[in-house]
């Protein structure tokens, strides 16, 4: 069940971040996001009450269950939203693949795992990777700053959603019911994203270009309802490391979609920095990854 779940997770979010940039328009990025995940809340919360699951969160853990919704359906999107405008969705789809990097930091910060030669070695290679990918933005900094506060804000969405991801990691230990957490959790981000929007008076408008609704539909359904429940149950099987292993896939599709579609244009640098970033993450977990497909030949033999 894991393979597959970690099979679809990166096949929908590694498609999800040009739905983002389709949403880019005259709809706030604040406004889109809670279209979104007020239409997954709804199709999620609702398939789960007609099938007689759904299991509502004991107040106790309301705080932390909102908490998982701030970092995974608010924050970080907005970061990824905002950095999309400012930047290829391939390249922020790399930026997020260090997930895997801040993962191993909070596992330190909040687990006391103190980070081993192994992680030190892949935080070299994947910070000097994305030094490359951005070096041309980052050297225009001082005549068109755009490229390095769009880096900002996908590091930021990135360390957002590394937070949630030990949210839901410590739910499931408790025993929560991990699709219905994560509806409600879904409605914690809307409640903050509907603040966001209250107190900065931005206009509840809707863009019915084919291309905004499609690119809605998809983020709402597979990019969300589907994408997130994949993901984070592979976070309670694998624990948030090891399902990390997904974001190192993410930007393969990512910039063959970006390329396709947006003409990002390849440079050296780039595709060196790629590789850097990419193997950054590999060095990370390849032993882990050895050992895990070992043993699944050693079970299927």
């Amino acid at each position: 069940m894991a393979p597959f779940l970690f099979v679809l997770t990166v096949l929908i979010w590694g498609t999800t971040w040009y739905a983002i940039k389709l949403q880019g328009g005259p709809v706030a990025a604040e406004v889109s996001i809670l279209y979104r995940f007020a239409l997954a809340a709804v199709i999620l919360l609702a398939i789960l009450a007609l099938r007689g699951r759904l299991k509502a969160p004991p107040m106790k853990h309301w705080g932390s269950v909102g908490a998982q919704g701030l970092c995974l359906f608010c924050c970080n999107f907005l970061c990824f939203y905002y950095a999309t405008g400012m930047l290829p969705s391939g390249v922020v789809s790399v930026v997020f693949a260090m997930a895997t990097l801040f993962n191993a930091v909070n596992g330190w910060v909040f687990q006391g795992m103190r980070p081993t030669g192994r992680v030190v070695l892949a935080g070299t290679l994947g910070l000097s990777g994305l030094g490359l990918l951005f070096a041309e933005p980052l050297m225009a900094l001082s005549t068109a700053p755009q490229g390095g506060i769009g880096l900002l804000l996908a590091l930021g969405g990135t360390y957002c959603f590394s937070l949630g991801n030990f949210l839901s990691a410590r739910h499931q230990r408790l025993g929560l019911d991990l699709p219905s957490t994560t509806g409600f959790a879904m409605v914690g981000g809307v409640v903050a994203l509907s603040i966001i929007i209250l107190v900065r008076g931005l206009p509840l408008n809707f863009d019915p270009s084919p291309a905004y609704v499609g690119a809605l539909i998809y983020l709402a359904i597979p990019g969300s309802v589907i994408g997130f429940v994949a993901y984070l149950a592979l976070v309670g099987r694998w624990g948030p490391a090891r399902a990390s292993y997904a974001t190192v896939l993410f930007p393969l599709v990512a910039l063959t979609v970006s390329t396709l579609f947006e003409g990002y244009v390849w440079t050296w640098e780039a595709a060196l920095g790629l590789t850097l970033a990419l193997g950054g993450n590999l060095v990370m977990f390849g032993k882990g990854l050895g050992l895990s497909l070992r043993r699944r030949l050693a079970l299927a033999s």
